[in-house]
Order: C-alpha cells, then sequence, then structure tokens
C-alpha cells in the first residue's frame, strides 16, 4: 500500500487557520488533561517524600491522620525502650513522641486557612535531615518560640521572623524559617511538644516517629509488637507507607474530577478535528479523483486522510504537554483531605503522564479524523474529477 505522504505534509500548509484552530483546541484538552494527572502525582510525591523508608510511625489504630491519633505517654515510653530502636550516640532512642494540631492562619491573599503545627522533640531533625534552616535561628526547648517553613512564610500573614501567632491562648515568636525538600513539612510549624502540649492542654501524643536499627528488621519489630497486649490498639507503619496512603484518596479524587472535565473538552476538540477534516475531504475532492486516477487505491486514501488527522492532533498533543510542562515550576497549596489542613505542592510530570497525554491526543484525532477519511477514500473517481 503506497500512502502519499508529501501529500499529507503539503496540505497543512493549505488550510493553515483551520489547521493552526484545530491543533489548538487538542493541546488545550492535552493542557489540561496533564495538568490534572501532574496535579494528583504532585500531591503523591510531596506526601510520599514526607515520610522515610528508614523511619516507623507509631499511631493509634483507624487513625488515617495524625492529628487524629492519641498516643499515651505509656505506650510512648514503652515503645521506645524496646531492643529493636536505634540509639543516638548519647545511648538515648532514636524517637520523637509529637504533638500534632491545627491552627487557623490568615492568607495574604486574603482567607484564611487550616495550618498543621507539629511539636517535636530534639531526635526530630535527625529524623528527618531534610528538614534545614535557611533563616533565622533555632527554636529554644522549654521556650514558646516556633520555626515555620519557607512556603508558610510566603503565604501566610504574620509568620516571618519576629512575628508573634496568637493560638492556644498564648503567643508564640517565630525565630526561624525552614526548608524541606519538597515534602508535606513544607507546610508546616514546628516547635517544642511539651510546649504545645501544655498550651493546648493535652495529656498524650499524637504520634511517635522512630528509626529501628536495622531497617530490614521491621518484620520482626511488628512481630514482637503483636505479642505485647499492651500495643493492641496501636500500629506501627513505614512512614514513608503512611505519607502515601494519605496521598491516595485526595489523588484519586483529583483525578475523577480531572479526567471528568477533559472528557467535556475533548468532546468539543474531537468535533472540531472532524469538521476540519471534513471541510479538508470537501475542498480537495478533485485532488482524491486525481490521485485515485493516478493509481492510489482507497485503502491508500484513507491512511492519508487518517494520517494527517492523527499528525495534526499529535502536534497539538506535542504543544499542549509542553505548555503543562511548564507548571513544574509554579507551587500551590490545597487543603489535604486527610489531616484538612494547607498542603503546598509542586505539579510533577512524569514519562507515563506525557505517554498518556501524546496518546490522549492520537485518540482524538483518530476519533475525529476516521470518518472523513473513510469518506474520502469511498469517493467515487469520475464523480470526484466533475466536482470543479
Amino acid at each position: 500500500m503506497t500512502i502519499p505522504f508529501r501529500y499529507i505534509l503539503r496540505s497543512f500548509g493549505a488550510r493553515r487557520l483551520t489547521t493552526a484552530m484545530t491543533a489548538l483546541g487538542v493541546a488545550l484538552v492535552v493542557f489540561v488533561f496533564a495538568a490534572v494527572l501532574m496535579m494528583a502525582n504532585g500531591i503523591r510525591q510531596t506526601l510520599r517524600a514526607t515520610g522515610s523508608d528508614e523511619n516507623v510511625l507509631v499511631l493509634r489504630k483507624a487513625a488515617n491522620s495524625e492529628t487524629l491519633s492519641v498516643l499515651d505517654r505509656e505506650v510512648a515510653v514503652l515503645v521506645t525502650g524496646m531492643p529493636e530502636v536505634a540509639r543516638s550516640a548519647t545511648g538515648a532512642p532514636l524517637a520523637s513522641r509529637e504533638s500534632v494540631v491545627i491552627i487557623n492562619m490568615e492568607k495574604l491573599a486574603g482567607g484564611m486557612s487550616n495550618v498543621t503545627v507539629r511539636g517535636v522533640e530534639p531526635p526530630a531533625f535527625e529524623l528527618r535531615p531534610q528538614v534545614r534552616l535557611v533563616a533565622g535561628r533555632p527554636f529554644r526547648w522549654g521556650a514558646r518560640e516556633i520555626i515555620v517553613a519557607a512556603s508558610i512564610a510566603r503565604r501566610f500573614a504574620g509568620a516571618a521572623i519576629g512575628a508573634r501567632i496568637r493560638f492556644a491562648g498564648g503567643v508564640w515568636t517565630v525565630v526561624g524559617v525552614f526548608e524541606a525538600g519538597g515534602s508535606g513539612f513544607d507546610s508546616e510549624i514546628w516547635g517544642d511538644s511539651t510546649q504545645i502540649m501544655d498550651a493546648f492542654k493535652r495529656s498524650s501524643y499524637s504520634t511517635l516517629t522512630l528509626r529501628l536499627r536495622d531497617p530490614e528488621a521491621f518484620p520482626a519489630f511488628v512481630s514482637a509488637w503483636g505479642s505485647d497486649n499492651r500495643l493492641l490498639h496501636y500500629d506501627a507503619k513505614i512512614e514513608s507507607r503512611f505519607f502515601e496512603e494519605q496521598s491516595e484518596m485526595m489523588a484519586a479524587f483529583i483525578r475523577i474530577l480531572g479526567l471528568f472535565i477533559t472528557t467535556i473538552f475533548s468532546a468539543g476538540a474531537t468535533i472540531g478535528a472532524m469538521i476540519t477534516m471534513y471541510g479538508a475531504v470537501a475542498g480537495r475532492t478533485v485532488e482524491i479523483g486525481t490521485m485515485r486516477a493516478l493509481g492510489f487505491q482507497r485503502r491508500s486514501i484513507l491512511a492519508a486522510f487518517l494520517g494527517e488527522a492523527l499528525l495534526l492532533a499529535l502536534i497539538g498533543g506535542g504543544f499542549g504537554l509542553a505548555l503543562a510542562s511548564l507548571l513544574q515550576f509554579l507551587t500551590i497549596s490545597t487543603l489535604n483531605f486527610a489531616s484538612f489542613s494547607e498542603l503546598a505542592f509542586s505539579f510533577s510530570l512524569s514519562p507515563s503522564i506525557a505517554a498518556a497525554a501524546l496518546g490522549f491526543a492520537l485518540a482524538m484525532g483518530l476519533v475525529g479524523g476516521f470518518l472523513p477519511a473513510f469518506r474520502a477514500a469511498r469517493l467515487d473517481i469520475v464523480g470526484a474529477l466533475r466536482a470543479v
């Protein structure tokens, strides 16, 4: 089967405006499609980066977020005393008993939003090496001082160094700004766990984060855990897996909603491609008759016009994907469904998303171009040559 490839390429120049408009329609749909997938992937990557494969998170059973967990002091002491828990250079357990609460803060852009406040113990910074101070100084243990994530300092009023934030009936001084490598900690405020528990009048922790002597010994740790009746109401999870689970519901919701909207948009783009190709067939009836008279078979004509539609869709899809890739330079925030607090994240493009976006564009081209191509292939030679 001989396909007139030169004819396909030359036809783009003959209908510049309609070709450009159709490609632009496909590009916009692909842009939305890719942006939705990149948003869901960005949330997943952000929460996945929050945890470490080397850390273990202890929390109340059935608690799907740290804010809903309650961990008794006695249990925290019991767990940190287990022989599998790693020790620091001083011999103390490498573990941080933490209190996680939500406060309301005013955004610089207007409106209020929930922000996570995490009370930590000194080992927390060794357990989370991605958290590093970029301005100011660390908070003092035993004082009502806090450090805020850089994204919080940029987006919320009164969160700069030296500012005083009022919550839990007290005033807290911002003494430093930190970054956390694009993880969920980039949307938090950190302070002394004891001070935060006293301020909120809590007698129990929220969670316990620890490190094992040997990360490969986690199954043995869980086995020893299950044999102690005092721990029946608590779970021990790999920290990275816990935060990854938090992202699943939110990412799924964004994908479903986004794909629904994209499907509606794609119908318009597909119809536009179909109209363009029908117009191309109507305007080139004589040319089609000439190719048939020169010996090109019906299937060659079908392949030519279908190839033109696919190439048009691929160009539009590539342009839309290129635009979507620029979103990776943006950082936005949304509400984390699991914790009901602010979560800052970046769009994340992956090879699978790029392949899916281009495949989606080709699917639109195939659907929009098949019927016009089929009509072109079915034209009668004599009737086509007489159409002047």
